[in-house]
């Protein structure tokens, strides 16, 4: 069994050392431990200072494509380079290292297929008043959307399983935490909570600019990645409401007309049918969404074989760089790979031979 810890980082070298001295290298229900950064193009010594202090591997992207791509092409190296579990944590040592053990622990369990790290951002004592209550009701939201229990749905500190990570496709630019899980809430991975430690803030976060920033771009990640998934629900929801807008506008022309003042509200005539035909735009838009949905469906089953043949045939990771004074077993793509059988599902006579000899 191995452990990959991933680490996506930019201009992270002075941060770096601290947050991997935290991190452990033997973890109990493993053969090995091994550590992967992901330099999101850095301009500073950050892959220096990673080999320097032991990392494993590298991922290198020529340039910033922000935090997730980085952690899709983390995740894509992390398999191909062999990895049975997988733990993305941050560069910034926000969280405590050592809590890797309980992170991992539903997995080896058997309980889970993603586990997340709740923060308990109540008790995180440099969080103001209103980031606390907006991170609560931010997760309450992403819980709805994804039907799941996740308590701290913004926690970059989470593992996935083999299976898990082979099903996880990013296409947000902005951020990976709350698509992943409602990514695999739809998708019926089992998902884990524990909690776990934070350690003393170190520097501002470098997401988002401002607090009105972060709440807007949340915002329209969640409401972008639920329609990917639910845009039946989405659109058509609009659309019954807005159709009871213009059905209550025209009732008011109804009724003044009735009076004899329909004259004078022709306007409301108007926009009740304004209305009305947005309602059965975004109705039939929920109908096309909803086909584009069933095809993302069949996208993802195949990105996902295409992903299991690359990794069977031993596809090299993209941007990859060792580090030499480190250098890590890969993991043998025939190891897992089932006997042959003939046309009658019985072993071949290669692999009758194979096994006699052994």
């Amino acid at each position: 069994m191995k452990l990959i810890i991933q680490i996506p980082c930019f201009n992270e070298a002075e941060q770096l050392p601290r947050t991997l001295a935290d991190l452990p290298r033997e973890v109990e229900g493993f053969d090995a431990v091994e550590w992967l950064i992901v330099d999101d193009g850095s301009t500073d010594d950050t892959v220096a200072v990673a080999r320097a202090h032991g990392v494993d591997h590298v991922v290198r992207l020529t340039n910033n494509k922000g935090l997730a791509a980085g952690f899709q092409a983390g995740l894509d190296a992390c398999l191909k380079l062999g990895a049975d579990v997988v733990v993305n944590t941050d560069a910034d040592n926000q969280y405590y290292g050592q809590d890797v053990v309980k992170l991992v622990r539903p997995i080896l369990e058997g309980r889970a297929d993603m586990v997340v790290g709740d923060r308990e951002v109540t008790n995180i004592e440099h969080f103001s008043w209103l980031k606390k209550s907006l991170q609560r009701l931010g997760s309450w939201v992403v819980r709805q959307a994804s039907s799941t229990s996740v308590p701290d749905t913004t926690s970059g500190f989470r593992a996935y399983n083999r299976e898990a990570a082979i099903q996880m496709l990013v296409v947000s630019k902005f951020t990976y935490t709350l698509e992943t899980i409602i990514q695999a809430g739809k998708q019926l991975v089992a998902i884990d909570h524990v909690p776990i430690r934070t350690n003393p803030q170190t520097r501002e976060s470098r997401l988002f600019p401002s607090m009105g920033a972060y709440v807007r771009r949340n915002a329209i990640s969640i409401f972008r990645i639920y329609a990917q998934y639910e845009p039946l629900r989405v659109f058509w929801s609009l659309a019954a409401l807005i159709g009871l807008v213009s059905l209550a506008v025209w009732i008011r022309f109804v009724v003044a007309y009735a009076e004899g003042n329909g004259k004078g509200h022709v306007q409301s005539l108007i926009l009740g049918a304004v209305l009305f035909i947005a309602a059965v735009v975004l109705w039939a838009l929920g109908v096309i969404g909803d086909l584009l949905a069933a095809q993302r469906v069949m996208t993802q089953k195949t990105f996902e074989r295409v992903r299991r043949i690359e990794l069977e045939l031993g596809v090299e990771p993209s941007h990859y760089e060792s580090n030499p004074a480190h250098p890590a077993p890969r993991r043998d793509p025939s190891a897992s790979r089932p006997a042959p059988l003939a046309s009658d599902g019985a072993p071949t006579e290669e692999t009758v031979e194979e096994t006699v000899e052994v």
